[in-house]
Order: C-alpha cells, then structure tokens, then sequence
C-alpha cells in the first residue's frame, strides 16, 4: 500500500508556520512522475505537493529514488511521465526557458561543483552576472552579504582548494542563494564531508529553513530531518511509502517499511 504524498491533510495542515506566508499555496507539484533508467522503475506514480516557505526532508535506503527525484525538479533528470510544475509553471524542455528555471530552482549537491580557478568571491558572483545580467558591484554586494550569512565572508579572496569541504560547501550554499531561487534542492549536501563539518553545513541550512526558505533536502541527518522539518517524505523502491510531521513519522511510522528502515537507522 502507497501513500504517494501524504494525502490532503498533510499538505493542508502539515506545512508548519510559512502556510500563510504572502502568496501561499504551492510552489512544487509532482502528479504521477515516472522515471525508468533502462528496464529499473527508479520513480514510481510520485505525487508531492510543497508549499511555499515548507521544508521536505526526503529520506529512505540507497537506491530509493531520492536522489532521481531531487534532480528531476530542476530537469538535471528528464521524466518519462507526470508533471512537474514550480511555481505553477511545468518544467520546460530545453533553451532559455529553462536556464530560467534552473535560476529558480537552486541546487546543492553532494560534490561541491565549485569553479576551481576562481575566487570564492568569484563562484558567488558569477550566475547573477551571466544569467541575471547584474551589475559587477551590486553582484560583489550581494556575494559578500551572503558570504557572511554563511559564515565565511573572510575567506573571500581565497581559493576552493585553500578551503575544507564544509566551507566549499558552504560556498555552494552561498551561490545558489545568489541567484534569488525560490526553492532550494539539496541532494545529500553533507555525505562527502567528514563528521565534524557536517554541523556547520546543517546549522547554516537550520537557518535559512528558520527564515522562509522553500527546501527540498534529500539526507541522512535525521537530526535535522526532525529538528527543521515540516513534512518528512520516507521513500522506498522508488516510491512514497509514507509521508507526515517529523513528530509523527519518528515517534509513530504508519508502515512496516518505515518502521524497519527507522529501526536500523536510529539504535546505531
């Protein structure tokens, strides 16, 4: 039995305090997404509804779709079926429509992706100059101003390679907020990095979830899954298998493949 995404009440009710932002409703739909790699069904009937400012942590064992699902919002993996529509827009084939979207949608991955010859100051700016067409010193405004609400404004005339992986990542966080997204994906932003810069990537996620941000985070840190959570979406075999609060889904999983997943996971 599937309960691909949550039912009514979920969306309605499950959204936490950004429900009544401005402008509310959904910003994310997927209705019946299908995706097959050769003869593996990696997505499976997805349906998910994200509400505007709503944090969807999306979690479940290697191999269950999560990360197929994350990279097809943004078109990284075309769908075979189903829609997706952000903002009330479906995803557009190709072009510039969707350079447009991809500027809406922003991505972090695991690997950092960050340009090596350039500064970090540099990786920042670049996206609102090419795709946004800003001003230089507007753009080197805005990138600093991140850079400091990320923590590492004083790292930036350094190099990536001068830097460690949490602060790359960090980085990475900082230019995809540079392009004014209106969602955020984050596919498994912290499992390149060693333990102890885990924390300073997850705290720097816990606050833009605080302030509004719209997120779609693919991970296992189900401390962060509970603590910055509004909807927790468990998925196996490249289906939703369950869907609720944080509260409910860690103290009360409604199935026996969430509850044996959440066994393994949380006595080790």
């Amino acid at each position: 039995m599937t309960d691909s995404g949550g039912g009514p009440e979920l969306t309605k009710g499950g959204g936490g305090p950004h429900d009544d932002t401005p402008g509310g409703g959904p910003l994310v739909v997927l209705e019946n997404v299908n995706k097959h790699f050769g003869e593996l069904h990696v997505l499976r009937d997805i349906n998910l509804t994200v509400q505007r400012g709503e944090v969807v942590v999306v979690i479940g064992p290697s191999g269950s779709g999560k990360s197929t699902l994350c990279r097809s919002i943004n078109r990284l993996e075309p769908i075979d079926s189903g829609t997706i529509l952000v903002d009330g827009k479906k995803l557009p084939e190709e072009g510039k429509d969707l350079a447009r979207l991809r500027a809406d949608v922003g991505m972090v991955f695991q690997s950092f992706n960050l340009f090596a010859h350039k500064t970090i100051l540099e990786n920042v700016m670049l996206g609102p100059i090419k795709v946004r067409k800003q001003d230089k010193a507007a753009s080197e405004r805005h990138a600093m101003e991140l850079l400091e609400r990320v923590g590492i404004a004083n790292q930036a005339g350094k190099y990536p390679a001068q830097l460690s992986g949490g602060q790359q990542q960090r980085v990475a966080i900082a230019r995809s907020l540079a392009m004014k997204p209106k969602v955020m994906l984050f596919d498994e932003p912290t499992s390149a990095l060693d333990p102890e810069m885990i924390n300073e990537v997850l705290d720097v996620m816990t606050s833009l979830a605080r302030d509004g941000m719209t997120m779609i985070v693919v991970t296992h840190e189900m401390g962060f899954a509970r603590k910055a959570a509004q909807k927790v979406v468990f998925m196996a075999d490249g289906q939703i298998v369950e869907s609720n609060t944080p509260e409910e889904f860690f103290t009360n999983a409604r199935t026996d493949r969430a509850r044996d997943f959440l066994s393994k996971i949380l006595t080790h």
